[in-house]
């Protein structure tokens, strides 16, 4: 009796649900320090930013959950990353209303979210903006987090070294799991300094917060706008190339309108945005995650389950994070972002007609400006655009 090879379709379930849970660790770990940063910088009190901590893992694990049992398909959802950074970005700028304005630009970001799936010359027009100034712009929104740890290693330079040591040994060998390790070793600082007593954590149960919006005509050009723009143009639209790499191909209209509506959810509790993963995505719908390629959407389903636990764990992580001293987590913060912004710098430049609009909405968007109450990244793109029109114009193309 002749024994056949196991056929890939009735493959063990394990690969798929190793790569969800760690999918959702990485998409977690990797980068929670950036959006508590981003919270706190437009306004929110420690208790506001755990709410929208929790209130995006929520909506994250219950759009992937949905999206993918749906489709089938690995549908991984993640917060906007580059979202946190602009609000991190916005420090100091003026927002009409406090928190409850930044909340009004959330709740106008998820409605274009959503528009966009409703609507498609409104997702065209954000494909149309010149992937230069698009990527121009979220490089200069990310300068200012990505020069925090150095500014940590000036500051406090055992704590700054040892984790930007750490992150850069672990990267060497698994780029994957270096954020988890510095973000561990930051953790182990925080501990040593005994700055977290019982008292500090208060209960471990999640608190949400709910915000009544505040609307401005500076926060919805200042905030909104460019918010919509990065989470669209580096988030979902990459989301939509990963998901195609991976011989997926999703019709992206019904993605973008769930990620638009589960953003209009979280946002009245300190949420900003949701969106498509990259690059957990690439965890979930790749060779990796089950041989069976019909399978793989187990994945994306055990990772919102992952996301949906850690948005419980919210408050205690806030409140942890909270007891360390702000320069440490803007560092861990400026490591996550590091990749993405040599990429977004690499493809700002790389094409020569383009390259001097660019540069200057780089410049703009990372110089800290602020007009009539609207940060640089939309005046950095504004610039840029007029620039690069300019030099179209006579060129006579």
């Amino acid at each position: 009796m002749s024994i056949s090879s196991p056929d890939p379709a009735s493959a063990s379930l394990t690969p798929a649900i190793a790569a969800g849970l760690l999918s959702a660790f990485v998409g977690f770990a990797s980068s929670f320090a950036v959006i508590l940063q981003g919270l706190i910088a437009v306004g929110a009190s420690q208790a506001q930013a755990a709410s929208g901590l929790m209130a995006l893992s929520i909506a994250m694990g219950l759009c992937a959950i949905i999206l993918s049992l749906k489709t089938r398909m690995p549908i991984s959802i993640a917060w906007s990353t580059p979202g946190g950074a602009l609000l991190a970005a916005s420090a100091g700028q003026e927002i009409a209303g406090g928190f409850a304005g930044a909340v009004g630009a959330f709740l106008i970001c998820g409605a274009l979210l959503t528009l966009a799936g409703l609507w498609k010359p409104l997702g065209r027009a954000v494909a149309a903006i010149p992937p230069a100034l698009a990527n121009a712009m979220l490089a200069g929104i990310l300068l200012g987090l990505c020069l925090a740890p150095v500014k940590a290693v000036a500051a406090l330079p055992v704590a700054g070294l040892s984790i930007v040591i750490v992150w850069a040994l672990v990267a060497k060998f698994k780029r994957l799991y270096a954020m988890p390790a510095a973000v561990l070793v930051t953790l182990g600082f925080i501990i040593a300094g005994g700055e977290i007593s019982a008292a500090s954590l208060g209960s471990l149960w999640p608190q949400p917060v709910l915000v009544m919006p505040a609307f401005s005509a500076s926060a919805l050009l200042g905030i909104a706008l460019p918010l919509f723009i990065v989470t669209m143009a580096s988030q979902n639209i990459p989301g939509i190339a990963v998901l195609q790499a991976n011989d997926y191909r999703p019709d992206p209209a019904p993605l973008f309108r769930a990620t638009g509506i589960f953003s209009l959810l979280g946002a009245p509790f300190g949420g900003h945005a949701v969106n498509l993963a990259a690059i957990t995505a690439a965890i979930c719908a790749g060779p990796e995650a089950h041989p069976d390629r019909d399978k793989r959407w187990i994945a994306a389903v055990v990772a919102g389950i992952g996301y949906i636990i850690f948005g419980l764990l919210a408050t205690a992580a806030t409140a942890v994070f909270s007891a360390a001293p702000p320069v440490l987590i803007q560092a861990v913060a400026g490591l996550a972002l590091l990749g993405a912004f040599a990429n977004a710098l690499v493809m700002a430049l790389s094409e020569a007609q383009s390259r001097e609009a660019a540069a200057i909405t780089f410049i703009v968007a990372a110089s800290g400006l602020t007009l009539f109450g609207i940060g640089g990244a939309f005046w950095g793109l504004i610039a840029g655009g007029a620039i690069l029109a300019l030099t179209r114009w006579k060129r006579g193309t």
